[in-house]
């Protein structure tokens, strides 16, 4: 039976529980799961043959949306153009699929009210999940709070940011993937996208697993008001969708270079460090001050404090070391942080302990925010190699890098004159490798990171 995050309960848990465990959702979710085993990775059969089993399975997918439909009359015009391109699909035999008019008719931030459910359905990826465009279904529910909504209105305009929770969901969910992406979806075109998703209640939990086991095998004593995530979830998600309402909105605020990080395009993995970490520490700054400011609500004042805590937290433990050493900008951003604050004496590995100086924390990792911003600031009078090479001196001033790269010998040692692609080349998979605190930690919590895997608001750490 399909449970649903800890909650006060209300009617609209109860309806939630309804529907996450009818036939008609389970019937969808099934065909769903049993049509992503007849999929290629474009999303596509894998065999002609199968197309009749496909469009059975199809058909019994439609029929739970038309009896599921009852519960979503918000998202009819959306679930009514699903529908159609399902339809479409299985008449053309079920080539590369393209659901760009039903995702068009998909507007969940237009509708940001704590509670309300959407059932989504596309053939997409799910990032740091499955690669593969396969039929994926997600039960949701948004989750937004009165000082949430506050913000917004006012200070933190995000017009694109909705944070949800999990109801259930298909195999490319039970994932680390965090997000609902439109860009993730198989559609024919490129439109403006409106809108971002992302999974609060995944981010708290693991959140609250990795630190639990991290501040044990670190002997670090955390601050009572720190140590309340540890004991409460609904607190935690609240945590996470202040930083990430301010952490979205930041990609395009800023003096950015004037081709902004998240433009797909291919150059070294250091600088999408320095832009995932200046948006998480600009999080951080904005809620210094609001924390700080006496005319903020107390609510909000609160919540400012325990994002400050979460930044660093997920930073230095979770992030640091999750996944690959292939690329991983997140995990990099993380030693950053790190390195940056054991080099200005407000972190100590003393006598096999952790501590943190937390009364001088906040200036000492505002500044680190302060340095890239300055490095954005420079970077529009500088050509794009000078900016990159300006990166690497920053980032490797406080990382060391790997004694075999090219890049730490400095610009002479690149090849200067050739083509962008080739001086990115010269960046190792694992430019800055862990360090041996980081080694001797990620031993003892891999076991805990890959736990995480497929978490969700209910379960139990």
């Amino acid at each position: 039976m399909t449970q649903i995050s800890s909650k006060p309960a209300t009617a609209t848990d109860a309806e939630v529980l309804q529907i996450a465990n009818s036939e008609a959702w389970l019937t969808l979710k099934s065909a769903a799961t049993e049509f992503q085993g007849l999929q290629a990775q474009d999303g596509s059969l894998a065999e002609s043959g199968t197309a009749a089993q496909a469009a059975k399975l199809v058909e019994s997918i439609v029929d739970s949306i038309h009896t599921l439909r009852v519960h979503f009359e918000h998202d009819a015009p959306y679930l009514e153009q699903l529908v159609g391109d399902l339809r479409k699909w299985a008449d053309a035999g079920f080539g590369v699929p393209d659901f760009l008019d039903s995702l068009v008719q998909f507007q969940p931030q237009s509708q940001r009210e704590d509670g309300l459910l959407h059932l989504v359905l596309f053939p997409m990826y799910t990032q740091n999940g499955s690669t593969n465009r396969h039929l994926e279904a997600v039960l949701v529910q948004v989750m937004w709070p009165e000082f949430i909504a506050e913000l917004e209105s006012n200070s933190y305009t995000n017009a694109l940011f909705v944070p949800l929770r999990f109801v259930d969901f298909t195999e490319g969910y039970n994932t680390n993937s965090a997000v609902l992406f439109p860009e993730s979806v198989a559609i024919r075109e490129t439109p403006s996208f409106t809108w971002g998703a992302i999974f609060q209640d995944r981010e708290a939990v693991r959140f609250r697993k990795v630190l639990q086991e991290a501040a044990r095998i670190t002997n670090l004593e955390l601050p009572e008001d720190a140590a309340e995530l540890l004991k409460d979830q609904h607190l935690t998600e609240e945590t996470f969708i202040m930083w990430d309402l301010i952490h979205d909105r930041t990609h395009m605020r800023g003096d950015l270079p004037f081709d902004p990080f998240m433009i797909k395009q291919r150059m070294p993995f250091f600088l999408y460090s320095l832009e995932e970490l200046r948006c998480d520490l600009t999080a951080f700054r904005e809620c210094m001050k609001i924390a700080a400011n006496p005319d903020s609500d107390p609510k909000s004042a609160k919540m400012a404090k325990l994002v400050q805590y979460a930044v660093i937290f997920d930073r230095i433990f979770r992030f640091a070391i999750t996944g690959s050493r292939v690329r991983n900008y997140d995990g990099l951003g993380g030693q950053l942080l790190f390195a940056w604050m054991h080099q200005h004496h407000v972190l100590h590995w003393t006598d096999t302990k952790l501590s943190i100086d937390w009364d001088q924390v906040p200036e000492v990792v505002a500044a680190l925010g302060d340095a890239i911003d300055e490095l954005y600031w420079k970077s529009i009078d500088r050509p794009k190699l000078a900016h990159w090479i300006a990166a690497y001196e920053l980032v490797s001033a406080t990382v060391t890098p790997n004694p075999a790269s090219v890049w730490a010998k400095g610009p002479d040692a690149l090849p200067l004159t050739a083509p962008l692609r080739e001086i990115t080349d010269q960046v190792m998979d694992d430019e800055f490798p862990l360090s041996m605190f980081y080694e001797a930690l990620n031993k003892k919590m891999r076991s805990v990171i890959e736990s995480t895997k497929g978490m969700t608001g209910i379960t139990k750490i």
